[in-house]
């Protein structure tokens, strides 16, 4: 081995590393199999590419031999990582990365074993991710809802705008979305008699969320200010976002942010909180009340290839039942329907 194994990995640049064929296909199997972003793409190649110094020195010239690095380069390079400082989320995705190199080697009948297999990821002293509690959840849902009534003639601006945060906040609540989700939804992914969401994740993979009654309220009344402002598209085309800015168009991550952190300070509570927190707190929930955490994992849309095996067995009346029996607000469709017939 050539690479200083004592000195922070730096990486080889992405052109270089894909004068090598080997690494140019598996970038290839990448895509086909994984529909990964550009930003992942690239995090694969820089942790590889951090292997290569490390291990085959900064002047080496691809092709490389992948045959040569053995477990104990592996274990190696992941302790020379660790030692620079770096926390350990970013040295166990270095590993994961350079799992599934090696992994495809071994498909690809490249070599017959992986030197990343059965290494354990680093640890260290993480804190807990902070949730929010369910009183503090609640005060958050209803802080929109609560400046609304606190107005006098509000403006149809005004009014579609507190309705369609609270509309965001419920349903980041009541479906476990991410943000990056969220404000790719259209009119046409919600069915609110149904009470479910078509959510696309990573890589495009769709997944069905569920809606509880609050949420499903919250979206029917934003629904309706919107026709206040847009009349001739309130139903929603092709393309048609289901949340909208002032002008129409679609919101971004950053514009849910800035919207969350006023509405955590009306409700009393730290501004520092992101709306990733919700769907910590979504999963938290569900389980503190008794939810299967296989349901849950398959309510985030977090199955790999390996979980999506032992999760297929799941019906989809499985995870239902198991989402409206535990979470806080996702009351049962049978309730609702139940009141519609009394209504009827």
């Amino acid at each position: 081995m050539t690479g200083n194994q004592h000195t922070h990995p730096t990486w080889a640049s992405r052109a270089d590393l894909l004068k090598d064929p080997r690494l140019t296909e598996f970038v290839a199997w990448l895509r086909q199999l994984r529909q990964l972003s550009p930003h992942t793409e690239e995090n694969y190649l820089r942790d590889i590419g951090q292997f290569v110094n490390f291990f085959y020195g900064t002047e080496a010239v691809p092709p490389f031999d992948w045959l040569l690095p053995n477990r104990q380069d592996a274990k190696r390079f992941l302790y020379a990582y660790t030692k620079t400082g770096a926390r350990p989320a970013s040295a166990a995705r270095k590993l994961a990365s350079l799992r599934t190199l090696f992994r495809y080697f071994a498909l690809e009948n490249l070599r017959e074993d992986n030197p990343f297999s059965g290494i354990r990821r680093p640890k260290g002293d993480q804190p807990l991710p902070r949730v929010l509690t369910e009183a503090e959840t609640l005060r958050l849902l209803e802080a929109p809802a609560e400046a609304l009534r606190a107005l006098d003639n509000p403006t149809p601006e005004t009014r579609y705008i507190h309705l369609r945060d609270r509309a965001i906040l419920e349903t980041l609540y009541s479906t476990g979305a991410r943000v990056s989700e969220l404000i790719t939804l259209d009119p046409g992914d919600i069915s609110l008699s149904d009470g479910v969401c078509r959510v696309f994740g990573k890589g495009r993979k769709e997944r069905l969320a569920l809606l509880g009654r609050p949420a499903r309220e919250a979206l029917t009344a934003m629904l309706e200010a919107s026709l206040a402002l847009w009349p001739i598209a309130a139903e929603g085309g092709g393309g048609t976002p289901l949340f909208r800015n002032l002008t129409g168009g679609r919101l971004t991550t950053r514009s849910v942010e800035r919207s969350m952190k006023h509405w955590l300070a009306a409700a009393g509570l730290p501004d520092d909180l992101s709306p990733h927190k919700i769907r910590h707190s979504f999963a938290t929930h569900l389980l503190t009340h008794g939810a299967d955490l296989r349901a849950v994992q398959e309510l985030l849309g977090h199955a790999s290839p390996a979980t999506t095996q032992i999760y297929a067995h799941l019906s989809a009346e499985q995870i239902t039942a198991s989402y409206h029996h535990a979470h806080p607000r996702g009351a049962a469709l049978s309730s609702r329907r139940d009141d519609g017939d009394r209504r009827g």
